[in-house]
């Protein structure tokens, strides 16, 4: 199987796997990460709802269960299909699981016109969180702020990532 049939098949999984999890009382997301070797590691469907766990996004839920299965953090070499064009939380997961790719099938406006707000997000993050943000990030300066970075340096033990 070439790259462009390997992509519609696992692209199509995913499309199944978000289709079945609306039956299942789920949200309309499915994904799917496929190994450095071609072969399917994980699927995961959106649980928002249904756990209730607003992290519960099938892109995050496949990424867990992928490195649960392979018993590590970094999912480097690693593919990512999914159903629905990725948030930023799951872009971000995507990023810190080193996946090599994600391919997508539906767009964030397709996921809007469904009822969904991930275009929103997108606009947030594109704007100065002072000006317009409706959740305030502020920052503290507390005499000990360094304390738990200084721990993890002095930790020979530690596993870096």
């Amino acid at each position: 199987m070439d790259g462009t049939e390997r992509d519609h098949h696992f692209l199509s999984l995913a499309i199944e796997v978000a289709e079945r999890n609306v039956a299942d009382g789920g949200g309309p997301f499915g994904a799917v990460i496929v190994g450095p070797d071609g072969t399917e590691v994980s699927r995961g469907g959106n649980r928002v709802t249904s756990t209730p766990d607003p992290t519960a996004h099938a892109e995050v839920t496949a990424i867990r269960e992928a490195c649960r299965r392979i018993d590590h953090f970094s999912l480097a070499g690693h593919t990512l299909y999914a159903s629905c064009e990725p948030c930023m939380m799951c872009l971000a997961a995507s990023l810190w699981a080193r996946l090599d790719r994600v391919v997508y099938a539906a767009d964030r406006h397709a996921a809007h016109n469904a009822g969904f707000d991930d275009r929103v997000f997108y606009e947030l993050f594109e704007v100065r969180r002072e000006a317009s943000w409706p959740l305030v990030l502020e920052p503290f300066a507390h005499e000990r702020s360094e304390a738990p970075f200084d721990a993890w340096r002095a930790l020979e033990a530690r596993v870096d990532y």
